[in-house]
């Protein structure tokens, strides 16, 4: 699996803003409503659905995307998967698992514990609902919707890494230079690359200078070292797995200035 913080194999988060999403919707498939309880308000309408081609009967128009948490992120699900189908050749779009408390997955069982991830062995991308207000509680970020649309940029990376043949690489090496370190920074990057390209997929109204400053500071929330020192109170670099908060903010901005996916190679050279 991959995620965003504190994964078995790796992940990330981000930040928030003024985000504004134009039409969201043509048709709603929510496949089994197994439930995991304990989100409430608009993002309970999400919990424990698969959504398959990402829309909500709700969700009709760039209004309800502003006024509803829901609404909008599932229009920015849609707004990731459109621009990675006109990135990736014979892109698969992937599932969207939304769960609070536990779901099973294709790569076992999965808590809150392990926060929003990818899981390869069934392609689908796990988002743990109580995880956007963990982020400020627990983490520090500013939190806010592009926080959200950060996080759920980062697994669709992971996937996109999925498709490339570039996600095993995570299993080269370990630490701070290490394979996990590398394939989490690069979904960073990818997150980044999409937010350069969110507005050209006619879903997002406006990427801003303060959407990109949350981006940046939940990035920084969730790196390894300063998780650490403030669960450890001390930095252990050989036991990284995501990239310190420099690094993610590094790829982030990276991706998002350059706006290219092949701009986002992790894996020589530094980081």
């Amino acid at each position: 699996m991959g995620g965003l913080g504190g994964l078995p194999g790796g992940g990330m988060t981000a930040g928030g803003g003024g985000i504004g999403l134009i039409v969201l919707v043509l048709y709603l498939l929510l496949g089994g409503t197994a439930g995991g309880g304990g989100v409430g308000g608009p993002l309970g309408n999400l919990d424990g659905s698969t959504v398959q081609t990402t829309n909500l009967q709700e969700c009709r128009t760039g209004a309800d995307a502003n006024a509803r948490e829901d609404c909008r992120i599932v229009g920015t699900v849609n707004s990731v998967q459109k621009f990675w189908a006109g990135a990736i050749r014979n892109y698969a779009p992937a599932a969207t698992v939304f769960f609070s408390g536990a779901t099973d997955t294709g790569c076992g069982q999965a808590s809150t514990d392990v926060g929003p991830f990818y899981c390869p062995e069934d392609r689908h991308v796990y988002i743990d609902l109580g995880f956007f207000q963990e982020l400020r509680d627990r983490f520090g970020a500013r939190g806010g919707p592009f926080a959200e649309a950060y996080v759920i940029a980062h697994e669709y990376g992971h996937h996109a890494q999925d498709l490339l043949g570039d996600l095993g690489k995570a299993r080269q090496g370990s630490g701070a230079e290490g394979g996990s370190v590398r394939v989490e920074l690069q979904a960073d990057c990818y997150a980044g690359v999409w937010a350069q390209h969110a507005v050209e997929t006619g879903l997002i109204e406006d990427v801003s200078q303060a959407d990109v400053a949350d981006a940046l500071d939940a990035a920084a929330a969730v790196g390894d070292d300063r998780i650490q020192a403030e669960t450890q109170g001390q930095v252990n670099p050989e036991t990284w797995t995501h990239g310190s908060s420099a690094e993610r903010q590094k790829w982030f901005r990276t991706g998002f200035q350059r706006g290219a996916p092949q701009d986002c190679d992790t894996f020589t050279g530094g980081l």
